[in-house]
């Protein structure tokens, strides 16, 4: 048989021909037209139709696991693109960046959108998705719109993941398949299970040496906690030879990519694979029964099918099977059905049914879970607030202290009236400063949509702001549109205060701004982690200090992960981050693309500053003018130590106003003859505050006093950690009428703090000691507790297990084939983000590998019911066997890890490593720490 170009056909040929779904082409047009740049614009009546052919998805993996060649081949066939990018050339669409480009990597998620098949949704020509489902086509026989982000990989860029995962439908996750299922993808695996987001794995790079299809197959149970349903087993010549394609178990027929660019693809279907191939066509069976069985075991209708098709699992319908895993995908949660592909798209093999697989599986906008979304103090779905029923009960909460209580059903036509004027809803989940275009906002529409020209509300700020663009990103070309509909993802241009993670609401009237509680509505907001490297940035001159002011305050819109601070002694501007390469990227741009002449320092550690006891009570009035206005007011505060990881009880007094937790500090505020009351509205208040100033205002100044003297600690000046606060405010000796603001009271408890934390330290005049030689209990420097999983051979386990615990000061947690931690662990903290190797997300039970359908891989010696027994490969040998190893490190210790980690490993160990807790140094170990930093001073 001659492999001829197969070209994809019409969905007008497609419905002429009612034979079985075997008769589908691959490939796509040599020349095709890029996507229609035409604004977009439809009726209401076809919302849904167009909706029905979105998928926003993302592309989720591990470093190097092949997520920017795997877009690159997408969008070549496509037809976005004439020709493939290579990421080790830097000419790939996505990685756009210098940065990306030189490095090789993901940095920043890129957006772009393209059309599969071939060609424009809005063709009037082609039949509708409802139409192709009743001539018994899969959905892929429709033109479908796909928005991509492409993600990075690196763990220091684990927040840019974050930010992208939320405002997804789908996602596919890429596995190395010599690699297997690797630590970061474990991570980013258990964050999209947070958003409910169901996902696709595409086994990729096969056509390497070392390649396990079947090993990895069975790593999808064990560490990612589902059952792999194999859709596709690979080809490899003859049994054990080249990769030459896949064999598509849902369809039953063999597709053979041919050298070249990957559009030359030879069907063969299970007749001709029986003559030419007959060992895989004895496992696509195999392969089908396994499918079929597992898929029964989750959704009661293919058991029908199977009954109607006598039992026989080759006869039941390919697109039956389709339904029933995209069934198992978004309706039934419970499944834990993960859909397994297989491919090596650097040798163009595996894409087109990847696409195909993404439009046939994958959920659209109208399918996805209902987003999260808060009210007040009210949180449910959006698809309960555009009902109208959460702004009822928000409403009616709001009024249940009012004696004039409305009735019900007043509150239904107020809430749908206001509802009404709900003209669109969108989440800013990534802001970009572009060089030719501005200030970029990235938006997901999830309600109604945004025009060119309306006012967008800011319901994080509290500000407005007019849409001069609306564009539809291409990675980085734009085409601008005249609107974005809901479940579609576009950029605003020209706005000048939206942040990553803000909430924006278009409404219709004259002001423009939603009335309450509609303005205080927020889309899944996401938390910022810690951050744990810093390094100090300077101007060149006095000239320059605003230019760099302005350049990092365009670096925290676009990243929030960074963070800057101002030492109060030396005025020295200190730039924090998640990493190394984090805090190196972002000096690259803020040199190099937002051109700030300024140098930055070498990157330092963050340590945190712990007291060893508690202090004595010290009161501070504070008596000053600000702002040309008299400020007076006071307070006490006590410092003493706790531990956050280990300390649940709270004190319990009557007077206790609030309890507090902030970045593992707790801050209690005491009243006394403050006579808190509360008054028609629900709204706390005393009638010994002066006007304007009621309880939650006097709550927040008190508790942003003690924020910023917990910032800089006594003696290293480090931000504080582990800290209690108990401040008390008594209304008969610290309130003084008018003169009481609420600067006033913040100041109060700053300094009142600031002094209680400086009564922990000896005098100065007494000599340097070692803590607690004094009557005071003084402070210790606190280290950031790594949680670090390193991926090895086998070769190497042991010097790289004697290097961590002996030279590095750590403690192995667990080697790869401990299934359970130790009691001793501390991944049960609470601010522990640190996940196991092979355990389930969401307390799920574990998946039993034996039940795991998994083909024969090459080399293997035994295979029994589709699983392998043993692991030995002749020619590697079992010392190349992975190994993984969780450990417990001080950050200071893993700092320029990686070459030293290459040396042992002859270039093959990778780590990833994420902050598990701040935790206190031994009296040696500061002493060292504190000598190295004044050295470099």
């Amino acid at each position: 048989m001659v492999a001829t170009p197969l070209l994809r056909i019409s969905p007008q040929a497609l419905a002429l021909k009612p034979g079985p779904i075997a008769t589908r082409r691959l490939g796509t047009l040599k020349s095709l037209p890029l996507p229609t740049r035409k604004c977009f614009s439809t009726s209401s009546a076809k919302w849904s139709e167009v909706l029905e052919r979105t998928r926003n998805i993302g592309i989720i993996a591990h470093i190097d696991a092949g997520k920017t060649t795997t877009t690159e081949r997408m969008l070549y066939y496509s037809g976005f693109t004439r020709r493939i990018g290579d990421v080790d050339e830097g000419s790939t669409v996505t990685d756009f960046l210098p940065a990306e480009r030189a490095r090789g990597i993901t940095i920043q998620s890129a957006a772009i959108t393209f059309h599969w098949p071939p060609g424009s949704p809005g063709d009037e020509s082609t039949v509708t998705v409802q139409e192709s489902q009743d001539k018994f086509l899969p959905r892929s026989a429709v033109p479908h719109t796909i928005n991509l982000i492409d993600t990075p990989g690196h763990a220091d860029f684990t927040f840019e993941v974050m930010r992208s995962l939320r405002i997804l439908d789908g996602a596919v996750c890429i596995l190395d398949g010599v690699a297997g299922v690797e630590a970061q993808t474990e991570q980013v695996w258990h964050q999209a299970s947070t958003y409910r987001i169901p996902r696709l794995v595409y086994v990729n790079k096969l056509d390497r040496d070392g390649a396990v299809f079947g090993r990895t197959v069975r790593e999808v149970g064990s560490r990612l906690g589902g059952w792999p349903a194999v859709c596709q087993i690979p080809w490899f010549e003859g049994g054990d030879g080249r990769f030459v394609g896949v064999a598509d178990v849902i369809n039953l027929h063999g597709l053979r990519w041919s050298d070249g660019d990957g559009k030359s693809v030879k069907m063969l279907d299970l007749q001709q694979l029986d003559q030419e191939e007959s060992q895989l066509a004895a496992e696509l069976r195999r392969a089908r029964a396994a499918l079929v069985e597992l898929l029964s075991e989750h959704d009661d209708e293919l058991v029908e099918k199977f009954f109607e098709c006598d039992e026989d699992h080759l006869a039941v319908p390919p697109q039956d099977i389709i339904n029933s895993l995209r069934r198992c995908l978004i309706e039934n949660k419970s499944s834990r059905i993960i859909p397994v592909f297989a491919g090596a798209s650097f040798r163009n093999i595996g894409v087109q049914p990847l696409l195909d697989s993404v439009i046939n599986l994958l959920p659209s906008p109208l399918e996805t879970a209902d987003p999260e979304v808060s009210i007040g103090d009210v949180r449910g779905g959006l698809r309960r607030l555009l009902s109208g029923d959460l702004l009822v009960e928000q409403n009616e909460k709001a009024a249940s202290g009012d004696k004039k209580q409305k009735s019900k059903k007043n509150l239904q036509a107020e809430s749908q009236s206001s509802i009404e004027k709900l003209q669109g809803c969108g989440l800013a989940f990534k802001v970009v400063n572009d060089a030719k275009r501005g200030v970029l906002v990235y938006v997901r529409v999830y309600s109604g949509s945004l025009d060119r020209n309306s006012t967008l509300f800011n319901t994080n700020l509290n500000v407005s702001e007019r849409v001069p663009r609306l564009l539809k990103m291409y990675a980085n070309d734009a085409v601008e549109v005249d609107s974005i509909p809901a479940g579609h993802i576009g950029v605003v241009v020209g706005l000048k205060h939206a942040r990553t993670g803000d909430t924006l609401v278009s409404y219709a009237g004259h002001k423009s701004t939603p009335p309450e509680p509609l303005n205080t509505l927020q889309l899944r907001p996401i938390d910022v982690p810690p951050p744990v490297f810093f390094a100090g940035v300077e101007p060149h001159s006095l000239s320059e200090e605003k230019k760099l002011e302005e350049s990092l305050a365009l670096l925290l819109r676009e990243d929030p992960s960074l963070h800057v601070t101002v030492d109060e002694d030396s005025g020295q501007t200190l730039l924090s981050g998640m990493g190394e390469l984090h805090l190196e990227i972002a000096r690259d741009r803020l040199l190099n693309d937002l051109k700030a002449k300024a140098s930055m320092g070498r990157i330092e550690i963050g340590y945190r500053e712990a007291p060893l006891g508690t202090s004595a009570p010290v009161t501070k009035i504070f008596d000053k003018e600000i702002a040309g206005r008299k400020g007076k007011a006071g307070c006490t505060a006590v410092v003493e130590s706790w531990d956050p990881y280990t300390d649940d009880a709270s004190p319990e007094s009557n007077d206790i106003l609030s309890i507090t937790t902030h970045e593992n500090n707790q801050i209690i505020i005491s009243t006394s003859n403050l006579q808190v009351e509360t008054n028609k509205k629900g709204v706390e208040e005393s009638p010994l505050l002066p006007a304007g100033l009621d309880i939650p205002t006097f709550r927040a100044t008190l508790q942003n006093g003690v924020f910023a003297a917990l910032a800089r600690g006594p003696q290293f000046t480090f931000p504080m950690h582990s800290t209690r606060v108990t401040l008390t405010f008594d209304a008969t000796e610290h309130l003084y009428g008018t003169d009481t603001t609420a600067s006033a009271l913040s100041s109060a408890a700053r300094h009142s703090t600031t002094a209680a934390l400086r009564t922990l330290l000896p005098p100065p005049s007494s000599p340097q000691s070692a803590p607690g030689t004094f009557s005071t209990p003084g402070t210790s420097l606190m280290e950031p507790l790594m949680n670090v999983i390193i991926s090895v051979d086998e070769s190497s386990l042991g010097s790289v297990v004697h290097d961590i615990s002996s030279s590095r000061g750590g403690h192995i947690i667990s080697l790869d084939e401990d299934l359970t931690l130790p009691t001793t662990d501390l991944a049960s903290s609470p601010t522990s983000s640190y996940s196991p190797p092979q355990q389930p997300p969401e307390d799920l039970p574990p998946i039993d590998t034996s039940k795991v359908y998994a083909p024969r891989d090459p080399f293997e010696t035994t295979s029994i019911g589709g699983g392998s027994i043993g692991n030995t490969d002749p020619v590697s040998g079992s010392a190349n066997r992975p190994r993984t190893i969780a450990a417990k490190v001080p950050l200071k210790e893993m700092v320029g890890y990686l070459k030293h980690l290459r040396s042992l490993t002859a270039g093959r160990g990778t780590f990833v490593m994420s902050v598990d807790r701040f935790e206190r140094m031994s009296a040696p170990r500061q002493k060292a720490v504190l000598v190295e930093l004044r050295g470099g001073l």
